[in-house]
């Protein structure tokens, strides 16, 4: 959906998950289908013991259309006919804001997917796995918060990658990808010379994408010089208004102001900024790896390549972040049940084939290899990660932490909106910065 470009007078904000009246969200998302509905049968033909139902909250995305859950769901329950599952889906992407809903009337699900255990109270609400239970994930810790594991750390994504379009970059004379960030102004600047946007950066009502060029500079210009400053700034020892957090802002206001992303492009939502990009709307599309899929669906699989946002010095830099798997309702009526479907879910084989194919994910798992059979931006997408794997050249993804790292609860949003601003005008950088921090104060 496009929205009107924000004007000069009116702040872009995105509407709260509160603003979807309760009944209304939850009638969508019981609207939804469920699957493995009928009961097994012992060999006899008199009917087995009712299997017990758990609700599973999932959200769809362009990348990830209701058959995905379906399939998904089904493989589960094929070889679990004792689970029954009733699907649930989020109104909008904000898959957090609407579990935040339903626990506060009554109705959290029993499992869910990639909700901030932080903003939904993960020690009252959500199940802390064992150690045994996490023996076949890489990082076991991921995403801790006081050293319990609430979300399966099933995944790492890059975020973000930059995304850009072969053809613009020779058009404009670009022989090769920048490797320093003098590189890419002198990049963005030959491609607007030659009429072409040089960074499609969106929001709309999804927003987050917005928030990917300050991830970005974010880790180039603080995370890169204090790894744990996040955990920092919850202690109390940094703050935003604090010298490299305030120009990681003013570098992405700075982008804006030399015309290089297009301010009117904010208003645009997720859907619709993946679509600017690959229409051609723009050159660079900084987002996280999770656009591959979309990349090797298209007709322009080829025309798009694939680099890290550079630092200053050009020293290698990648942000990523493991974890983002499901999560437990602790108090659920078939915990046990939960429990089995999720660790099924999340390690069955074709269910993690299908994760990488349909949402380009690197499965943390042990011992897994992503099939041969992927795309080039994929391809191109995982080999960027694993190279900077190597090379120990990695950080964590600012805003997109889920864990003891992660923002304190409220306050993702507030973030969207900061640096929405700072694109469009309405904030400076040190008034965003300064607009953050009281805003903490207020979260915490």
């Amino acid at each position: 959906m496009h929205t009107d470009p924000p004007t000069k007078n009116r702040r872009l904000s995105v509407p709260p998950a509160a603003a979807v009246p309760l009944a209304a969200a939850v009638a969508i998302a019981l609207s939804s289908c469920s699957v493995a509905d009928t009961a097994p049968r012992k060999s006899g033909g008199a009917p087995a013991a009712a299997p017990q139902e758990i609700s599973f909250l999932t959200f769809e995305t362009p990348n990830l259309p209701p058959e995905y859950w379906d399939a998904a769901i089904e493989r589960v329950t094929d070889k679990h006919p004792e689970i029954k599952v009733k699907k649930l889906v989020t109104p909008t992407v904000d898959r957090t804001g609407y579990a935040k809903q339903l626990l506060a009337s009554g109705q959290f699900p029993d499992v869910m997917l990639a909700v901030k255990p932080t903003d939904i109270g993960a020690a009252q609400n959500l199940y802390a796995w064992r150690p045994d239970e996490l023996k076949d994930f890489i990082v076991p810790d991921g995403g801790a918060i006081d050293g319990k594991v609430y979300q399966l750390p099933a995944n790492t994504q890059t975020i973000p990658n930059v995304y850009y379009r072969k053809s613009m970059f020779e058009k404009a004379g670009i022989a090769a990808p920048p490797k320093t960030y003098a590189d890419l102004l002198d990049a963005a600047a030959k491609l607007k010379a030659k009429g072409i946007t040089p960074f499609v950066v969106g929001g709309g009502k999804d927003a987050f994408p917005s928030v990917l060029p300050l991830t970005a500079t974010v880790a180039t210009e603080v995370y890169k010089k204090n790894p744990n400053w996040m955990l920092d700034r919850r202690a109390g020892k940094t703050k935003f208004a604090d010298p490299d957090f305030v120009k990681a802002l003013s570098l992405v206001g700075d982008l804006a102001g030399k015309g290089y992303i297009d301010k009117s492009m904010v208003s645009l939502d997720y859907a619709a900024t993946e679509q600017a990009f690959l229409k051609g709307k723009g050159a660079m599309y900084p987002m996280g790896s999770w656009f591959a899929a979309a990349g090797d669906k298209s007709d322009i699989k080829d025309d798009v390549g694939v680099f890290a946002w550079p630092t200053a010095d050009g020293a290698p830099l990648l942000p990523g972040y493991t974890g983002g798997g499901l999560e437990v309702n602790a108090n659920s009526r078939h915990l046990d049940a939960a429990k089995k479907f999720t660790l099924a879910f999340q390690l069955d084989k074709a269910n993690l084939d299908n994760s990488v194919k349909s949402d380009a994910l690197f499965p943390a798992i042990k011992g897994y290899t992503p099939p041969a059979d992927t795309g080039p931006v994929f391809k191109a997408t995982y080999a960027l990660w694993t190279e900077h794997v190597q090379g120990n050249a990695t950080v964590k993804a600012f805003s997109w932490e889920t864990g003891g790292d992660a923002l304190i609860a409220g306050m993702t949003e507030k973030v969207y909106a900061a640096v929405q601003d700072v694109i469009i005008g309405m904030k400076s950088a040190q008034d965003a910065a300064a607009y953050l921090d009281a805003e903490w104060e207020k979260a915490s």
